[in-house]
């Protein structure tokens, strides 16, 4: 499971945003625990942590440094701590990685041999240093864009206070990985500093520190951090409640708190925003105002962007966001709508699991039967391979959402006509060009896309969306 997909199940699971540092900080380590030999105390202090929080937090952050102080003991530690945390609560490696060197091996060591879910890392190195943990899908990273250590002000604050550095950091770690990939780490006290972040990545996670100085006010943080669902925010529990032996009931007592401000903030912005055209063409795109509210509600990026492959690409397609926002998904359902009304078929079949709200909302419009092949075949239950009613020697239309390679549209469409339907047209929403079409004909199949690539970056340029630099970096790519 990917690790925001992971660390959402478990907000939704424990009705929480807390995360706990699990560090074995001797200095912190309660009275009761001090009678014991220093690692004895520790781990059965960080025991009693796992035990009172595991049902009333998101995820759990184990400082790297506080483990290595300790020595080999302390590696020792780290191993028996992660053991220790259930399966399916998150765990968050703060590392602070910052030396591009090692970035390959340590990757791999975190991510396959430890088995944390994501780790933070310092910016300063840049992409090429970010790029080795991106390469494992299920993982994550957390770029460290802020500290509240005052001695790193005059740092933080340079150029000037209007524009920061910490906000260059923000924006320009937004282009090395997707919102799915790469969320932030922020230390702050001050609510504006926050803010200022959250308006320029309303589409990251962000992970708080240090908010709980004395004279910080918890609700200013909440209202600055969270986004307008009244999520995107991951909140520290106090170190100092770590201490108490009521942890449990002092934990559960924060939790309804947080909920309570989070609950407010998604009634109050609880309504479908109308977008609205901003720009006038000469020559217009038949689906510009679509192009234009795909890029301005964050499915299309550009940057640079390392995928699952390894390969860089300088744009970024998200489609999964569309079913959020209804105004858009209904365009979305019309375009494809004007497609699909030209062909001859008896059933829709969307490929899992992109294409399946879209199917399924053409099937409701078309009054056509939906049906589609799983992507694995499970070793339980009734084992089928397409999932849903038909009748072999029937005709199916399939849908997705993009076509890169084309790869994932032909296995679905081999699984369908290996239980005796005919496939003869396939229909993406984005079709990324370099010759797919060509090859789909090969096989045997017509395709139809809603919008191209390249379509989509001149309607972009054209509107001023994009710089050249963004556009000329598409064209030669």
């Amino acid at each position: 499971m990917k690790f925001f997909d992971k660390l959402h199940d478990n907000i939704a699971r424990n009705q929480s945003l807390l995360f706990v540092g699990l560090d074995p900080n001797p200095e912190m380590m309660p009275t009761r625990y001090e009678s014991q030999d220093i690692m004895t105390g520790l781990w059965n202090w960080l025991q009693f942590i796992i035990a009172e929080t595991a049902d009333f937090v998101c995820a759990y952050k184990p400082t790297l440094g506080f483990y290595e102080a300790l020595g080999i003991p302390g590696l020792e530690l780290l191993h028996k701590t992660l053991t220790a945390i259930p399966n399916h609560i998150p765990i968050i490696l703060d590392a602070k990685h910052s030396d591009l060197n090692t970035s390959t091996i340590f990757a791999r060591t975190v991510f396959t041999e430890w088995g944390v879910d994501a780790i933070t890392l310092s910016p300063y190195t840049g992409q090429d240093h970010v790029a080795p943990f991106l390469v494992y899908p299920d993982h994550a990273v957390f770029i460290l864009c802020c500290t509240s250590n005052p001695g790193a002000e005059n740092l933080q604050q340079y150029p000037t206070k209007e524009s920061p550095l910490y906000l260059q950091v923000v924006k320009e770690s937004k282009n090395w990985g997707t919102p799915e990939q790469l969320g932030l780490e922020v230390g702050t006290t001050n609510p504006d500093v926050l803010g200022l972040i959250r308006a320029i990545a309303p589409e990251r996670m962000i992970m708080a520190r240090s908010i709980w100085a004395e004279g910080s006010n918890l609700n200013q943080i909440l209202a600055a951090g969270l986004n307008d669902s009244g999520d995107g925010l991951l909140i520290p529990v106090p170190q100092d409640m770590l201490s108490s032996p009521q942890l449990s009931l002092e934990i559960q007592s924060l939790r309804a708190e947080i909920n309570q401000f989070k609950t407010n903030i998604a009634d109050d912005n609880s309504t479908c925003t109308v977008w609205l055209p901003d720009v006038c063409f000469l020559n217009q795109h038949p689906q510009q105002d679509l192009i234009l509210q795909l890029y301005d509600i964050g499915c299309i990026m550009f940057g640079n962007f390392v995928q699952a492959s390894g390969a860089t690409f300088p744009y970024y397609i998200d489609l999964r966001k569309i079913i959020s926002n209804p105004q858009v998904f209904n365009q979305v359902l019309n375009a494809y709508e004007n497609i699909l009304q030209n062909l001859n078929f008896d059933r829709i079949a969307g490929i899992p699991y992109g294409s399946l709200p879209t199917a399924t909302g053409l099937a409701l419009r078309l009054q056509c039967p939906m049906i589609f092949p799983r992507k694995e075949v499970k070793a339980h239950g009734t084992r089928k391979v397409i999932e849903g009613n038909f009748h072999p020697g029937e005709t199916v239309v399939v849908v997705d959402d993009i076509l890169i390679s084309g790869k994932s549209v032909m296995e679905g469409a081999e699984k369908l006509k290996s239980a005796g339907l005919n496939v003869n047209d396939l229909v993406v929403f984005i079709d990324h060009e370099q010759g797919v079409k060509d090859k789909l004909r090969q096989n045997g199949y017509q395709s139809y896309a809603v919008l191209t690539i390249s379509e989509i970056t001149e309607t972009l340029y054209q509107a001023g969306r994009i710089n050249e630099e963004q556009f000329l970096a598409f064209k030669e790519s």
